[in-house]
């Protein structure tokens, strides 16, 4: 059975064992009194004491109905999360001697993975003698990053990890919103809303019939 971690985040009523509480709450003046007095307070006011400062000196609890309260904040998750972006990150590589026709062919690809919200990893591999060259796998790098300028920007710099030189494009805002909304337009898709069949239109009146009329 899954724990509900939110549930268990903060002590309620009877489970807050210190001595005295300062309580807060909407219409209660906040103020520093006996836990037992303070659970008498939550009873007469139809609300639960729940500590939310724990470590505060004494501990402040709040006076609040908590049922209410774990819903309001598993909402206020839910929306958080909505608005997440999820990025994925595309791959390209290079090779320290990449010519015209590949770089270009890349480059229109790596064009398409930002205008569509997603990061580039490119990097360029070095392999066998090859490493002599990384002063030209670095100055492929930002002349790639220079070319996708209109589409992304660098969020790391060019670096040698191994045979490996990196360097990370993250996609412009713009691109990212163009994402989250092509998002709700796929989940739209997904839920389409019921259509409601289309009611006969009255006929339209063209008044009396006249004889020898065409």
């Amino acid at each position: 059975m899954k724990k509900d971690n939110l549930k268990q985040q903060y002590r309620v009523n009877e489970q807050i064992h210190v001595r005295e509480v300062r309580i807060v709450g909407d219409d209660v003046e906040s103020a520093v009194m006996p836990t037992g007095k303070a659970l008498q307070l939550a009873e007469s006011k139809g609300v639960d004491l729940v500590e939310i400062s724990p470590n505060a000196v004494p501990p402040v609890c709040r006076l609040i109905d908590y049922s209410k309260f774990l819903y309001q904040q598993k909402k206020r998750q839910k929306e958080m999360k909505a608005k997440q972006v999820k990025v994925d990150v595309k791959e390209i590589r290079f090779g320290p001697q990449t010519d015209d026709h590949d770089y270009n062919f890349k480059l229109k690809h790596a064009q398409g993975f930002l205008s569509d919200g997603d990061k580039v990893k490119a990097y360029v591999f070095f392999k066998g003698r090859s490493i002599l060259f990384k002063e030209q796998g670095e100055v492929l790098l930002l002349r790639f990053a220079n070319d996708l300028e209109e589409y992304g920007k660098v969020e790391q710099m060019p670096l040698l990890e191994g045979k490996r030189m990196t360097i990370f494009i993250a996609p412009k805002k713009n691109a990212q919103l163009k994402k989250t909304e092509k998002g709700s337009e796929q989940e739209a898709v997904a839920r389409p809303e019921k259509i409601q069949p289309k009611q006969n239109a009255p006929k339209e009146y063209t008044g009396p019939r006249v004889e020898g009329e065409d």
